[in-house]
């Protein structure tokens, strides 16, 4: 995508290629430099991570006069549980394409790319790895949802949730039954959720994002590293047929 459609921040390591990708998706009527502090953080905790923040593609129509240029992924004019799913469809191949075009101007491949929306930007990126399960390893969420549960487990990216107990926007309950929904369709997921916390993206949240990016094991790779190694049954089968039969 050209940066006249959009306007894309960028921080990148200070020596060296990259090692990984983080993308981050603002809030409605946000921009790409609301994210500057997120994207500090994650810096810090990773500094061989580029990471990039776009502007939203259409101007936030919360704000006719564009005095404070916003931004947003979808208009929410209107939007109710019956039509926020159709909407955002209609962003998705766009953000796919972007999120590919950061892949291969940086070389970092889907695996070690995460991405990380906020309120709106979250409802987006959920959905998204939900159309094309694998584009990243890892996505993070804060104070988001989903525009409807999903049906089927993603195979090759680990969702994280985050929310504020206190979130009166987006209620913490939509990030529950997230939670809940991919545990029993036996996905890969974890949730953090902040008491005393709103619809914010404060300082222990980042902090259990950092942990989790840097603690948890993705499920792919347990099952990754069990299937290369024999189960018990197996080993005693092959010790058996190896052994000489006992003489009469």
């Amino acid at each position: 995508m050209s940066s006249e459609e959009t306007r894309v921040l960028q921080w990148l390591p200070a020596q060296g290629r990259p090692e990984q990708l983080m993308l981050l998706f603002h809030g409605v009527g946000d921009s790409a430099q609301g994210m500057a502090g997120l994207a500090s953080g994650l810096r810090r905790a990773f500094p061989q991570a580029a990471v990039m923040a776009a502007d939203g593609f259409e101007p936030f129509d919360g704000d006719p006069s564009g005095a404070l240029g916003g931004r947003q992924w979808f208009s929410r004019n209107g939007v109710d549980d019956g039509n926020r799913a159709q909407r955002v469809r209609q962003v998705l191949p766009k953000l796919g394409a972007w999120v590919r075009g950061a892949q291969q101007a940086t070389g970092v491949g889907p695996a070690a790319t995460a991405l990380v929306g906020f309120s709106q930007g979250a409802i987006c990126v959920l959905e998204l790895a939900q159309a094309e399960d694998g584009l990243a390893g890892r996505v993070l969420a804060f104070a988001g949802r989903y525009a409807s549960l999903p049906e089927r487990a993603l195979q090759h990216t680990t969702l994280h949730f985050f929310h504020g107990a206190d979130d009166a926007v987006i209620p913490a309950d939509h990030a529950r039954a997230a939670m809940q929904r991919v545990a029993d369709l036996q996905g890969d997921a974890t949730i953090d959720i902040a008491q005393g916390v709103g619809h914010e993206l404060p300082a222990a949240l980042l902090q259990c994002a950092i942990d989790r990016l840097r603690t948890h094991i993705p499920h792919r790779t347990w099952a990754a590293a069990l299937g290369a190694v024999p189960s018990l049954s197996e080993r005693l089968a092959a010790r058996a047929e190896s052994e000489p039969d006992a003489e009469d």
